[in-house]
């Protein structure tokens, strides 16, 4: 099975947060699971301004359950969206339905976008192109569908993250295999098959044809330890760093290496 079937068949299983925060179906699950989402992750709001696209044509590349796809809906955004897998597609059909509101969603790769150059006024991904086998290509695809003077927000995963560090004790050091790379350690460890993760240099070299307006990776629920670190990683081991995960330190010393790098850029007129 090659990689990108390998990244379907991962999150086709299940959406993510789909098995921890989604017990049914209901319109009631729905909203229980964008509260929890917005109370683990209170930056999503703050990095999305949601009201700033409104009356925009806009895309969601990765809609997942749907909940912020539905809040770019409740902003007034003239919305589509995309996801590799039907799994998701329908959960966010579902939503809509719901809660009454109309929508334009298909199963697409996000590397190969069913859209016309310069379709779109506005375009949010959050948390997902970093999972493609070519994420450069998710990039140039956004700014080919980008109308010149639209803007972007996208979160890709940070390499120098507490996650990254996490996850390379648990992986590389107490694996007895200290010469691992935190690349593969994303790569196999973190979630679907293939996951990467980037430094400032290397992201600001992949948006060379993009305006950016602001970069930034602040420390997130699975650097800290507050929550469940994604939906491969629980367990007695987990439960243990829990307690004694030294979060004060972090927040003084280390605030800038969340793994969420939070990206916002432009395309040139």
């Amino acid at each position: 099975m090659n990689l990108k079937k390998q990244v379907k068949s991962f999150w086709n299983e299940s959406s993510c947060g789909e098995d921890l925060y989604l017990k049914s179906f209901l319109k009631e699950d729905y909203i229980e699971h964008s509260n929890i989402r917005y109370s683990l992750e209170p930056e999503i709001i703050e990095f999305g301004e949601f009201h700033k696209f409104s009356d925009l044509n806009t895309l969601e590349i990765g809609v997942g359950l749907g909940s912020d796809h539905f809040l770019l809906a409740e902003a007034g955004a003239i919305l589509s969206g995309i996801d590799l897998t039907e799994r998701a597609i329908n959960h966010t059909k579902r939503r809509f339905e719901l809660f009454g509101f109309n929508h334009k969603l298909v199963v697409a790769d996000a590397e190969n976008l069913p859209f016309k150059d310069g379709e779109f006024d506005a375009i949010y991904s959050w948390g997902v192109i970093h999972h493609s086998p070519d994420t450069q290509k998710c990039l140039d695809e956004i700014y080919r569908v980008l109308k010149p003077g639209g803007f972007a927000k996208i979160m890709v995963y940070h390499k120098h993250s507490l996650v990254g560090y996490m996850l390379w004790i648990r992986y590389g050091l107490l694996a007895l295999r200290p010469f691992r790379s935190l690349d593969y350690i994303y790569h196999n460890y973190l979630e679907s098959p293939g996951t990467k993760a980037y430094t400032f240099s290397v992201m600001r070299k992949m948006l060379v044809k993009f305006k950016i307006v602001s970069i930034h990776t602040p420390l997130g629920h699975g650097d800290l330890l507050t929550s469940n670190a994604g939906q491969r990683h629980r367990g007695h081991i987990l439960n243990f760093a829990k307690r004694i995960w030294p979060r004060w330190f972090f927040r003084k010393f280390m605030k800038k290496n969340g793994l969420g790098m939070m990206i916002t850029i432009t395309r040139s007129g």
